[in-house]
């Protein structure tokens, strides 16, 4: 890891702290960090994400509710339908690291 070039004052550091240890809490669950991979692609309705992932009701409610809360997630009505996409530039940049770390084929090896 490189040296950080600028110190960082301990009232921000640990502000930042405690705002990543929010945002890990909420991805250390299976089915969040799935619902937000799923969400990466753009934006889904509810029954969508339910057969994509395979998350039945009502746990996919459940956790689409924590997402919600924790504002991570915005939803848009259409008719009876509520779509859902990604809302935090955080959240979809620890995305994309966790999707390159743990997703992504390196070239000439299948796993």
């Amino acid at each position: 890891m490189p040296a950080i070039s600028e110190q960082i004052d301990l009232d921000d550091m640990l502000s930042s702290a405690t705002q990543a240890c929010s945002l890990l809490r909420v991805l250390a669950n299976r089915d969040r960090l799935l619902l937000l991979c799923q969400l990466t692609q753009g934006e889904f309705c509810v029954s969508e994400l339910e057969t994509a992932l395979g998350i039945e009701q009502p746990t996919l409610s459940q956790q689409l509710t924590v997402l919600r809360q924790e504002e991570l997630v915005t939803t848009r009505r259409e008719g009876k339908q509520i779509f859902y996409s990604i809302a935090s530039a955080e959240a979809t940049a620890v995305m994309q690291v966790l999707y390159e770390q743990f997703c992504r084929k390196p070239k000439g090896r299948k796993k």
